[in-house]
Formats: structure tokens, sequence, C-alpha cells
């Protein structure tokens, strides 16, 4: 949810110094007992600064970008979070990259903020580790082109990152729904907000053994028969589709994740590159088309 008014600019630091720090201060030093002497540093007068503002123009978020790419002091006042003012502080910094050409941008996400960069496409990379006595996972997000995903924690943040930014439509083949990736609660959450928006939503699984799904019971089945308007289930049938070991999702975004074998969780992906995208979808349709409907899955009394 968003509140209706905000808005959120790219500012300059010199005229608007005091309105940022003001809710840094609020948010790091009153807040989470930062140290006052880090939330101000070297880099604040050499970055690019968003300033979110409410309808009467007093400050309620803020954020930076630093000159060597690094999104930080992400910070939304109390009684404006969750309703979408970090989001939108979070794409005008990431805009901000992409304007400079730059190819990635990175993040030190506090560990209970990692789900919200994810579902904007940033992956995880490495340990946790402590800043300012705080635990934290370094994210990093490529603007241009496709990234290799390595790991499930990677997995399950780029298919969040996927649901999420879908408008109306969701592809994803995946031989028995993927147990530890769609199942994963950050997933199941990202699927369960796309499923119940106000405004028309389709996701469409292709999967290859209905009765081992029906058998395992995944969490993912319940959500699919409880909204059986938006999850649309077929099985594959041509003898061609069945031989297929690969698994994908993409969205109407024009964003992907694929991966040779749909039994490990190492593939590539890409957000908003429709060139790669589209054949992908091309592909799945002709399969879709191929398949029969799971009535199976349906009857179930899970």
């Amino acid at each position: 949810m968003s509140r209706p008014g905000v808005q959120v600019e790219v500012v300059d630091y010199p005229a608007h110094r005091d309105l940022l720090h003001r809710v840094r201060h609020t948010v790091f030093v009153d807040e989470q007992q930062v140290p006052a002497e880090l939330e101000i540093d070297a880099l604040d007068p050499l970055s690019v600064h968003v300033l979110a503002s409410d309808p009467q123009g007093q400050p309620v978020g803020a954020g930076r970008l630093t000159p060597d790419g690094r999104i930080g002091r992400m910070a939304v006042l109390a009684d404006w979070r969750s309703q979408g003012v970090g989001e939108q502080l979070l794409l005008a910094l990431v805009d901000a990259a992409r304007q400079r050409g730059w190819r990635e941008v990175s993040l030190h996400a506090q560990l209970p903020a990692r789900a919200f960069y994810a579902r904007q496409g940033f992956l995880p990379h490495g340990e946790v580790f402590e800043e300012a006595g705080i635990a934290h996972q370094h994210m990093r997000r490529v603007l241009d082109g496709a990234v290799n995903i390595d790991n499930a924690a990677e997995a399950v943040a780029i298919t969040t990152a996927l649901v999420h930014r879908a408008r109306r439509q969701l592809w994803i083949h995946s031989r028995v729904l993927d147990p530890g990736l769609l199942d994963a609660p950050p997933v199941l959450e990202a699927l369960r907000r796309f499923a119940t928006a106000r405004h028309d939503k389709q996701a469409t699984f292709i999967v290859h053994d209905a009765a081992a799904i029906a058998q395992a019971g995944s969490p993912l089945l319940g959500l699919i028969q409880r909204l059986p308007t938006v999850f649309r289930v077929r099985q594959v049938s041509d003898p061609i589709d069945r031989a297929l070991a690969s698994a994908c999702l993409l969205n109407d975004a024009g964003d992907y994740y694929f991966r040779l074998s749909g039994l490990r969780f190492d593939g590539e992906a890409a957000l908003a590159l429709p060139a790669r995208s589209r054949p992908l979808q091309d592909g799945l349709q002709r399969v879709w088309e191929r398949s029969r409907d799971c009535t199976e899955l349906r009857a179930l009394g899970l």
C-alpha cells in the first residue's frame, strides 16, 4: 500500500541537508541507538540524495547513493512505514544509478529488511556481518543484463522479485512446484500479494507430475486451490515436453529466471530484459497449449 501525496525527488545536499538528517537522526540515532557521529560521514556531500515529503512538505524518508554505487542511509519515519515510501525511495536511487550508466548497485541491508530489498531485485552476497552494532547482509542488483544465480538464497530472492514485479501475468514452468523455492516464505508471501491485488492477475503453472505434487502437499498447492481464478495449472502431456529438464519463471515486466535443470537452483536471471524473456514466454505458451488441465489438483481436500 502507498499513502497518496508522498513526493520523492533527488535533492541538492547542501540545500536539504537539515531535512535529510532530521529523518536519518530520528531513525538511526533515536530509534536504533546508532552513535550520532556515525550517522553523518564524508560521503554525504559526494552522494546522490533522495527525500520523501508528505503533502505538507514535511520530510518522511531519505536515502543516498554513494559514488561507488552503494545505496544506503535508507530511513522512513515510523508512521510512514509499510506504505510504499521505502520502495519509492529505493526505486528513485536505482533510477539515478541507471541514469549514470552504472551496471550494478549494492547495499548493506539490515536483516529484517532483506525481504524488502529482495522484492526489488537485490540478491544476497556473502555472509552476514555487523555494522554499527547491527547485523547486515550485503546485497547487489545488476541493472544492465543478466546475472548468474548460484545458490538457494539467490534463487529465493530473484523469484520473490519476479513475482513482486509482475504487473498482471506470471508464467511458471516447474516439474513439481520446486520444493524449497516456490514454497519459501518470501515467495509464498509475494504470490499471495500478487493473487489478492485488486486488478486482474493471472499465474500460469506448467507442471510435470501432478500426483507427486498432490502427495507432497505443498503450501503453494493450498494457495492455488483457494484462488483458482488466479492460478491456472496444466500438466505436460506431449512426449517432447515431458522430456524437458529445465525450469523457468517469467513475468510481464520483462523479467525472467531460467534454469537448465529444474532440480538445481543455479541458472540465469535478469530484470527488464524483454528481448530474452519474450522468446521464453513464447516457448511456454506453446507447451501450455499442448498440455492438459490438472483437475485432480483442484479436487484435493487439503
